[in-house]
């Protein structure tokens, strides 16, 4: 069964408020935990591994915080997801080519790579700025 870790979740929660927000304003972790109901300790770690990639940028210090680390319209479902899931699996013979010895001969391998491309391209079409329902900064 693949499905959404509660990190995954709690992810998508926190960087979907982010992209709610004006671009330029900067805000707490504990705002965000607070808005989305996610334990802040457990938020810091997302956005720590958030922030090594570019998915958000964080400001210390007083008034420091987070914002989106590029626009909402540039960042998708998919980058959100595999940041904190690693690459979308839905069978191990995806992981990688000989991964399973009957990838080759196995009726089932060529479904399996199917769903992964459907279930990836689906996530990638969907954007931050979507799920926010905000408009593009002109």
């Amino acid at each position: 069964m693949m499905e959404l870790t509660r990190k995954g979740e709690y992810a998508i929660r926190g960087i979907v408020f982010l992209a709610s927000r004006p671009p330029e304003q900067i805000c707490l972790l504990s705002d965000i935990a607070a808005a989305v109901d996610v334990p802040p300790t457990f938020l810091a770690k997302i956005f720590q591994q958030f922030s090594k990639i570019g998915l958000v940028k964080s400001y210390r210090g007083t008034g420091g915080g987070f914002v989106l680390g590029r626009s909402a319209d540039k960042i998708t479902l998919l980058e959100v997801v595999e940041a904190v899931e690693g690459p979308i699996v839905p069978n191990r013979c995806v992981i990688n080519k000989g991964e399973c010895a009957r990838d080759a001969t196995c009726n089932v391998h060529p479904v399996w790579v199917d769903v992964q491309h459907r279930v990836r391209d689906i996530l990638n079409e969907v954007t931050l700025q979507k799920l926010a329902g905000t408009n593009p900064p002109k």
